[in-house]
């Protein structure tokens, strides 16, 4: 899994078309909803790119991690909210808006922050002595033809042609799925040997970082006033990572087959952490309280927003 065309060249257009299916999801009226009331866009974003590298390097400190686990950690810290934190949202019954517009908002600003703290976490954990370093302006370029640019021609299609869109995007999300699951599968066997050992390192760290980021987003929230509908989607993007793109980053760029342990650790146990939230979430938030109250005030208001 270090090297080799399927992922070196595979996994890079595996992403651009699970960020194809992001797009599928979006339209202009989705940020709109959101900019009218932007607090929990920005809470969310904030955290996203802030809190959660920051709660990497604790771990990573608490636990005593070794170098590549800890670096390995942080990226998937640093990575935005993954395709499917839209559909668990969803089933938590939380701001479904807010989520996708957070993962597209983190996805772009993360294009920037991801070979900072990178970089950073490599300097801080192998030395400036080691030669072992994630090229910015090369990851710059990688990152922004695999997130903009498709995430772009799936709102095109959205706004085109919704009905195609509609049917693809399903079928994105569950290639997104698929890919994720032969790459974890894949790096399993590639390091088979040492895996027990490094599930036991890595294994605690995920966890606990998957857990901080759900609570984190929660309490973010409520401390900045938001609705428990709107903290829903906070704390899934923080929980519900691309964990594909964090593979991406560790195998790709910086070939390392013992860092990208984190990612695919995260990128199996998320998911059901993330049903306990949905679970959750479902206590807490009415299926009432997702319809709009007036359906012809809502229509109204959506028709000025046009």
């Amino acid at each position: 899994m270090e090297s080799g065309p399927l992922v070196s060249i595979g996994l890079p257009i595996a992403l651009f078309i699970i960020m194809i299916g992001i797009g599928l999801t979006l339209t202009a009226r989705d940020f709109h909803q959101v900019t009218v009331k932007p607090a929990g866009l920005i809470i969310g974003t904030l955290a996203q790119i802030l809190v959660m590298p920051l709660a990497a390097f604790a771990l990573a400190w608490a636990l005593a991690l070794p170098p590549g686990m800890a670096v390995g950690l942080v990226i998937i810290a640093a990575c935005p909210g993954g395709t499917t934190s839209n559909l668990f949202t969803l089933l938590a019954r939380g701001n479904v808006a807010l989520s996708i517009v957070l993962t597209v908002s983190a996805s772009m600003i993360t294009i920037m922050t991801l070979p900072i703290f990178t970089n950073y976490a490599l300097q801080t954990y192998f030395g400036s002595g080691q030669e072992i370093a994630l090229p910015f302006t090369k990851t710059v370029i990688m990152l922004s033809a695999i997130v903009l640019l498709p995430v772009a021609i799936g709102m095109l299609v959205k706004a085109w042609r919704p009905a195609l869109a509609t049917r693809a995007e399903g079928a994105v999300s569950l290639f997104g799925a698929f890919v994720l699951a032969a790459l974890v599968v894949g790096l399993v066997y590639g390091i088979r040997d040492r895996f027990l050992e490094l599930l036991v390192q890595a294994g605690p760290a995920a966890i606990a970082l998957n857990l901080l980021g759900i609570a984190a987003g929660l309490l973010c929230a409520k401390l900045a006033g938001l609705t428990k509908r709107e903290g829903l989607a906070v704390a899934t993007e923080l929980g519900i990572k691309n964990g594909t793109l964090g593979l991406m980053v560790t195998l790709t760029l910086l070939h390392s087959s013992e860092m990208s342990v984190p990612s695919a650790i995260y990128g199996v146990i998320m998911f059901p952490i993330g049903f306990l939230l949905v679970s959750y979430g479902r206590r807490v938030v009415k299926a009432s309280d997702c319809q709009p109250a007036n359906p012809t005030e809502e229509n109204a208001k959506l028709a000025d927003a046009r």
